[in-house]
């Protein structure tokens, strides 16, 4: 007999602590390789924030209470929104699936939800920006992911009380997490229902709840039950994914991890002090400038360079580029990304080979760069001139079969020793991106 879904829920909550004892499912694990095979993604901060062009925590940072902020939901009307354009950017740019903001900490959300009036088709704009992005992503080949956000900065029954942040929202009164939670739970029903297959759900807003990042108490203030909220996403959609930008180790129920603004391994965000999982899919995500949301003023825009050698260093961390783009609030996503995008795809048309279905954490990152590697092949990404005519593959004992410059004839010699391989090779005289060798394994 199948199960209702209230059944299962109380099946879980009663009879197994489901975080300790979730197995993912069979698709679930397909769905795993599959993403750390595709390796690049975009990842899309838009909403009604963006009509203050000034990123997407405005409402927080400029301490707008919800009564003024509630104003701008009729001067949002993003004429422009060409949901198409946006996938095919990210196809052109040789990514394989988008992250899309559905809500973000100011409560918006981006589609036709039941359980809100502050939602995009309240607009002037009035459609669900959402259900045109699953249609074009569908059309094209690409994976939809939800970010979703724990954290409301607008809605009551949030327990703002307890948080780090929207303290000057005007709120009063007693929060209600038992209400916030079953509105958290029927919204992400309907995004699990109503928009076709969602590779994951990317959480945010956890921290808002914790003391700040390094502290070596991190214990949350609120009991968030993710037991139900994860069972209920596995029950609508096994395939689904789950990770949560709670910048801790993973708990169980989660099915790959994050890294805000900084590789794994690595803490120059000052947000990550989480070690890197060893049996969970591992993401990166970067901005394209140094905003998340649309800011007008900021134009520290990465370079195609950046931009490549971002991606080569997270795949040879063996995880996944999750790039950002804000668009601006008529819907466009500005030229200054879309060129450098689509200038970083026309290097994957040739070098793709070396960084999808690769793995990487061959080796440490040594100085001249990074590895990674398929079956038969380990790539490696010269992405700064040897201090000699030769590299050292430290530890590296497979058998070779040969070695030469990535997409030519040219050979390059090698020799096998006790600390590893030698290649030897005069790194060229001109400038490039990323220089590949190609080595050949038996």
């Amino acid at each position: 007999m199948k199960k209702t879904l209230p059944a299962l829920l109380l099946f879980f909550h009663l009879f197994a602590p489901a975080q300790e004892s979730y197995k993912p499912s069979t698709e679930n694990l397909a769905a795993r390789k599959t993403f750390q095979d595709d390796k690049y993604g975009l990842f899309i901060h838009w909403g009604l924030s963006s009509v203050l062009g000034n990123g997407e925590w405005v409402m927080n940072n400029r301490r707008i209470k919800v009564e003024d902020y509630r104003r701008y939901n009729r001067v949002f009307n993003p004429v422009d929104f060409d949901a198409e354009k946006w996938v095919l950017t990210a196809k052109k740019a040789g990514m394989k699936y988008i992250v899309f903001i559905t809500r973000h900490h100011d409560g918006f959300s981006n589609w036709d939800t039941k359980y809100s009036d502050w939602k995009i088709t309240n607009t002037p704009y009035g459609k669900d920006a959402l259900k045109q992005l699953a249609e074009a992503c569908r059309k094209h080949n690409i994976k939809l992911g939800l970010y979703y956000s724990t954290l409301d900065w607008y809605r009551n029954d949030y327990p703002f009380e307890t948080g780090r942040t929207g303290q000057y929202s005007g709120r009063t009164g007693k929060s209600n997490y038992a209400s916030y939670l079953q509105f958290m739970k029927n919204q992400l029903t309907e995004l699990l229902t109503n928009y076709g297959p969602v590779m994951s759900i990317w959480f945010d807003g956890h921290w808002d709840q914790t003391n700040p990042e390094g502290h070596a108490d991190r214990t949350s203030r609120i009991d968030w039950k993710y037991e139900e909220l994860y069972s209920l996403i596995h029950q609508l959609q096994p395939a689904c994914m789950i990770g949560n930008n709670h910048h801790l180790d993973p708990v169980a129920g989660e099915d790959f991890q994050m890294f805000e603004k900084d590789l794994p391994g690595e803490n120059k965000s000052g947000l990550s002090f989480q070690q890197p999982s060893d049996a969970l899919p591992l993401e990166t995500c970067e901005t394209m400038n140094d905003s998340w949301g649309y800011n007008v003023t900021d134009r520290n825009y990465k370079t195609v360079k950046q931009v490549i050698h971002l991606l080569v260093n997270t795949a040879g961390r063996n995880a996944n580029l999750l790039l950002n783009v804000g668009p601006m609030p008529n819907g466009e996503i500005q030229k200054e990304f879309t060129d450098t995008l689509q200038a970083a795809g026309v290097w994957l048309q040739q070098y793709g080979t070396a960084i999808y279905n690769t793995r990487g954490k061959l080796m440490p990152p040594q100085p001249w760069g990074i590895a990674t590697r398929n079956d038969k092949q380990v790539f490696l990404h010269l992405l700064h001139p040897p201090a000699n005519n030769f590299i050292l593959l430290p530890g590296f004992n497979e058998t070779i079969s040969s070695v030469e410059i990535m997409g030519s004839n040219k050979k390059l010699k090698w020799t096998k020793v006790t600390e590893g391989v030698f290649i030897y090779h005069e790194y060229p005289a001109q400038e490039t991106i990323d220089h590949v060798i190609q080595v050949t394994v038996k």
